[in-house]
C-alpha cells in the first residue's frame, strides 16, 4: 500500500495510484469552515475542544491529525506565518462567534462592533488605524474593506502597490526551514503557500494586511487597470515576479524538496459564465509572469505549481497549461463548460484536476446523500482515470452545509476507493 506521499507525487504525475488522493485543508482553498470542522470533529467522536481558525479572513478552521485520519486526508499545508491580514498565526486566545461558537483566533485577531453590528478586523492587529475587514452580523466570514485613496494619475507608482511583497529575510527563512523539516508529518503530501507570487489576487489587491495601502486598491478600479492602465501593471508584475524568484530561491535553499507542490497564485479568472478577460490578455499581461516563476521552479525543484481560478475556465486552461502550471483549483464543475468528462479527455493528459470531486454551491448542501454518493462516484470515476486527481470539493466547505451531507461525501469516497 502507497504512503501518502507516495500517493501524492504519482498522482501528480499522471500516474494511477491504489486510491484516489484526498484533500481538506491544505490550502485557503481547500478547506472547511471552522463550524463545519467543529461539527465534524463531534460527528465523528473526537476530542471537544475549541477548533483553530487558521485562515481568519474566510474562517477556516484547523483539520488536526485526529480529523485528517477520519477523513482520510492525504494531503496537509504548509502556511506562511502570517494571515491575510498581517498578524501571526501564534499566540491563541478565546473568541466567541455571532454564531454563538468558542473557537481559538490568533493573539492580535483584534476586533470591534462597527454601528451595524458588523464586525471589524484590523491590519497586523492594530486598532488605531482603519479597519481592513467586515464581517455582517448575519455572516460567517470577513469582506476585505476598500481603502483606495484619491488617485492621480500623473503621480501614480508601481512601488505602492509592490508595498507588500518585500525580499524574504532569515527568521521568515528560519521559520520556513523548521516548519518543512521537522513540524510537518512528511509521510503525508505537502502543498506550500510561501505567499509573495500571486499576480492581481483580487484577495490581496485591497491591502488587508496594510495599515495605510497605496496604489490602486480597489477590486473595480484594479480590473479596470488591466486594460486602461496595462503600462502599471506590466510595472507592478514585472518586478513582484523578480522579487518572487529571488524568494523561491532562498526558500528552497532551506525546505530543499520536502514539499511536493508551491501554490502559486490564487486570483480568479473565471465567472459563472465566462472569463474575466480573454485568453489574447492572459498572453499579454498574465503568462510572461507566471512563466518566468514557474520555469524557475520546473528547472530547479521537484515541485509541481498550483493555480486557483474559480469559474468557466475551459477558454483559458491551455494558456494556463503553457504558462506552466501543473494544478488547477477548485475545478467548479458546476460553471459553464466545465463537464467532468469534456475536461479529463481534453486536458487529463496535461494538468492535474485538485477538486471537483463535488459541487459545493447547490449538490453538497441540498443533495440527498444518494445523490451526493452518485455525483462522488461519478466525478471520481471520470478524473482519477490514470492518475491526475486530486478528490476535493469545488472550493471550500460552507459553514451551514448539513454534517450528514459531508459525512455521505466521505463515505462514498471510501466506498470508490475501497477503503
Amino acid at each position: 500500500m502507497m504512503t501518502s506521499k507516495e500517493r501524492l507525487k504519482a498522482t501528480l504525475d499522471h500516474k494511477s495510484t491504489d486510491k484516489i488522493v484526498v484533500d481538506f485543508g491544505s490550502t485557503a482553498t481547500s478547506g472547511i469552515h471552522v463550524l463545519a470542522v467543529e461539527r465534524l470533529r463531534d460527528y465523528y467522536g473526537l476530542d471537544n475542544h475549541p477548533v483553530k481558525v487558521i485562515e481568519p479572513y474566510q474562517m477556516l478552521g484547523e483539520i488536526e491529525p485526529d480529523l485528517q485520519e477520519a477523513l482520510d486526508v492525504d494531503v496537509i499545508g504548509a502556511f506562511g506565518r502570517n494571515t491575510i491580514f498581517g498578524f501571526a498565526n501564534e499566540g491563541w486566545k478565546g473568541f466567541k462567534t455571532f454564531w454563538g461558537q468558542e473557537i481559538l483566533v490568533p493573539g492580535n485577531f483584534n476586533t470591534k462592533s462597527d454601528e451595524n453590528g458588523d464586525l471589524l478586523i484590523f491590519p497586523q492587529g492594530d486598532m488605531s488605524v482603519p479597519a481592513s475587514g467586515r464581517m455582517p452580523k448575519s455572516g460567517y466570514f470577513f469582506d476585505a474593506i476598500i481603502r483606495q485613496q484619491p488617485i492621480d494619475e500623473d503621480k501614480l507608482n508601481p512601488e505602492d502597490n509592490l508595498e507588500e511583497f518585500g525580499y524574504i529575510g532569515d527568521e521568515e527563512l528560519k521559520y520556513w526551514e523548521r516548519l518543512t523539516k521537522s513540524e510537518l508529518d512528511q509521510s503525508k503530501g505537502i502543498i506550500a503557500s510561501f505567499g509573495g507570487t500571486a499576480l492581481g489576487d483580487i484577495a490581496l489587491v485591497p491591502g488587508p494586511d496594510m495599515k495605510y495601502p497605496k496604489g490602486i486598491r480597489d477590486v473595480a478600479e484594479w480590473y479596470m487597470s488591466t486594460m486602461l492602465r496595462a503600462d502599471y501593471i506590466h510595472a507592478i508584475f514585472s518586478k513582484q515576479s523578480d522579487i518572487a524568484v529571488s524568494n523561491l530561491k532562498k526558500i528552497y535553499s532551506v525546505v530543499g524538496n520536502s514539499v511536493d507542490a508551491v501554490e502559486i497564485c490564487g486570483n480568479d479568472f473565471g465567472t459563472q459564465d465566462s472569463q474575466f478577460c480573454s485568453a489574447e490578455t492572459f498572453e499579454e499581461l498574465y503568462a510572461p509572469y507566471y512563466r518566468k516563476m514557474n520555469d524557475w521552479v520546473h528547472q530547479n525543484t521537484s515541485w509541481k505549481t498550483f493555480k486557483h481560478s474559480c469559474g468557466a475556465m475551459v477558454p483559458l486552461l491551455d494558456n494556463l497549461i503553457g504558462s506552466g502550471f501543473d494544478i488547477i483549483n477548485p475545478v467548479q464543475i458546476n460553471a459553464k463548460g466545465m463537464d467532468p468528462k469534456f475536461l479529463k479527455e481534453k486536458f487529463g493528459d496535461r494538468i492535474v484536476f485538485w477538486g471537483g470531486g463535488i459541487d459545493t454551491q447547490k449538490m453538497l448542501p441540498f443533495g440527498t446523500p444518494a445523490e451526493i454518493e452518485k455525483q462522488v462516484s461519478n466525478n471520481c470515476e471520470i478524473f482519477g482515470k490514470n492518475g491526475g486527481f486530486v478528490f476535493n470539493t469545488v472550493h471550500n466547505i460552507q459553514a451551514n452545509v448539513p454534517v450528514e451531507n459531508i459525512a455521505a461525501m466521505i463515505n462514498a469516497l471510501r466506498k470508490f476507493n475501497n477503503t
